[in-house]
């Protein structure tokens, strides 16, 4: 049996929705970031930095996500390029981009969110994590410009790693600076398995349609 440990808008959103595009049976036990469930020893013998995805499978526990991608990914012989095979080399380097892209909504969505009080924000590590963003929302603007997916030859698990991504990426950064992604992720949503995903997660974390970097 296959069981992911989730959170509601967490990275682990990209296991999610690549265990319903691969049809996979799969259990799932939801944690909240609040209620220091996370911390539990339980958890931290899956995960030993107490995030999510943790995912246990044949017997062992796996808590990076693009490990587990490409791990599902080989178990199941589809939606990635196998190794010597021409977009192998675009596959992984897109699959570890959106890693680089996440620290930076996460940084983001710590400081907007979870620091308390507000006065105790940082505002240059906002800005500066905002600029930082940007160059990543560019590279990607770049890629999906006149492409349907991030590979030439058509979906992949690299577009899964993308939607925990793409999903933020909107709270931060004007969506109307960044067309193609966001046209992306509007043919994505219409994926069955995709939108089984968001069905089953049930809706975003955030409190506000979009976060202004405050004055200061």
């Amino acid at each position: 049996m296959i069981h992911l440990h989730h959170a509601r808008g967490s990275r682990s959103f990209r296991v999610l929705w690549l265990l319903e595009e691969l049809g996979l049976d799969y259990g799932l036990t939801e944690y909240d970031f609040a209620d220091g469930s996370l911390r539990a020893p339980e958890h931290l013998a899956r995960s030993p930095a107490g995030k999510v995805p943790a995912l246990e499978i044949d017997g062992a526990a796996l808590f990076e996500s693009g490990a587990i991608v490409q791990l599902l990914t080989e178990q199941a012989g589809r939606l990635a390029p196998k190794p010597g095979e021409a977009e192998r080399a675009d596959f992984l380097q897109w699959l570890h981009f959106a890693e680089t892209q996440a620290i930076c909504l996460q940084n983001l969505n710590i400081q907007h969110n979870f620091i308390r009080p507000a006065e105790a924000r940082s505002i240059p590590t906002i800005k500066l994590e905002t600029r930082r963003l940007a160059v990543t929302a560019r590279a990607l603007e770049a890629r999906l410009t006149g492409r349907a997916h991030l590979l030439d030859s058509g979906f992949s698990a690299a577009d899964c790693m993308f939607g925990f991504n793409v999903r933020s990426l909107g709270y931060f950064l004007p969506p109307a600076d960044y067309p193609a992604v966001f046209g992306w992720w509007d043919r994505m949503r219409e994926r069955p398995a995709c939108a089984r995903a968001l069905d089953r997660e049930g809706g975003e974390m955030f409190d506000r349609d979009f976060y202004e970097i405050p004055n200061g």
